[in-house]
């Protein structure tokens, strides 16, 4: 236990300071300050804490011009006619987990836009987030890249089940959506967060439609927006989010956004909870992205060169990232 705990201490200080020593190289500031100048930026966490998320919105404030997804989506829709700052910056959260509610009082300090993707069917109850079961979480990532079917036959022998009431429960409640709309966009992320490429078609149609309904019912309120559980999607996702009315939707894809990105292909940066500001600062210039590009290119080129097929190099990679 010493020898992991001390591995997994060097792994992340070995990180942080590659991150400070990319800081340093200027290269996020030339990228923010004249390449991605009129890029913006969409930057995604899930469960930060409070003092965090101040650290990170007081460094953003500085150097980033924060706007709504909602402006982001005027500007597109106007060709121009409605400008966006340069450098301007979204800020979202996936799933609305319980802990977001110790945001508010962070988000009305800074007075910065902030969205929320819930999950419909998990919100408002005491149901869980499957990837957080604790029966499972050693095979999270290998439950994510098998079918949705034999997943929840995994999940159902160690007593989970989507629609079950826990004691204790892990997302959002009704009154405190209610409370953070005052100052929360709340968008869709599905009803029970499934990988929906790996869902039947009926399934993954009700996932995308049902939560924009429940939560348009639940809010009184236009959904418009969806982001893709896990990231992951297909042409037939795009298809369905399309079909449902969505305005956009949004991806774990690497990289800023740009006038010619597609609406329904969003690029977002995925930033871990307990990220440290030089990894903020590295990422959100889009740096980080070209570098695990470049990475990825080389470790599918190893792929091939072994011999696996296109599902198992997507599945491996997928594995590795941890997506």
């Amino acid at each position: 236990m010493i020898r992991t705990n001390g591995a997994h201490f060097k792994r992340s200080g070995l990180r942080r300071l590659g991150f400070v020593a990319l800081r340093f190289t200027l290269l996020p500031f030339l990228l923010r300050e004249v390449f991605h100048r009129r890029k913006v930026a969409i930057v995604v966490y899930h469960a930060p804490a409070p003092d965090v998320f101040d650290a990170h919105l007081s460094l953003l404030k500085r150097l980033y011009n924060i706007v709504a997804l909602s402006d982001f989506l005027a500007a597109r829709r106007t060709g121009g006619a409605v400008r966006l700052p340069a450098k301007a910056l979204i800020i979202t959260l996936d799933d609305g987990h319980r802990s977001n509610y110790a945001l508010k009082a962070v988000i009305q300090k800074h007075d910065v836009p902030v969205t929320i993707f819930v999950c419909s069917g998990i919100v408002g109850t005491r149901r869980r987030f499957w990837f957080l079961h604790s029966a499972t979480a050693s095979v999270v990532q290998q439950l994510k890249a098998v079918s949705d079917i034999e997943r929840l036959q995994v999940l159902c022998s160690t007593g989970f089940e989507e629609t079950r009431e826990f004691e204790e429960r892990q997302a959002l409640s009704d009154s405190e959506l209610e409370e953070l709309r005052a100052r929360v966009d709340i968008q869709s992320h599905t009803v029970f967060h499934p990988i929906l490429p790996r869902c039947q078609s009926v399934r993954a149609e009700a996932e995308i439609v049902d939560s924009k309904r429940d939560l348009e019912t639940r809010l009184g309120s236009t959904v418009y927006a969806f982001a893709y559980p896990n990231g992951s999607y297909g042409n037939r996702e795009v298809d369905l989010v399309q079909k449902a009315g969505y305005a956009c939707a949004l991806t774990l894809d690497r990289g800023l956004n740009s006038n010619a990105t597609p609406l329904l292909k969003l690029r977002r940066i995925a930033l871990r909870d307990n990220t440290d500001q030089h990894e903020l600062l590295v990422k959100a210039s889009g740096l980080w992205g070209y570098i695990k590009t470049i990475l990825h290119s080389g470790r599918r080129r190893e792929l091939r060169m072994v011999g696996l097929d296109n599902n198992e190099q997507i599945d491996a990679q997928r594995m590795e990232l941890g997506r």
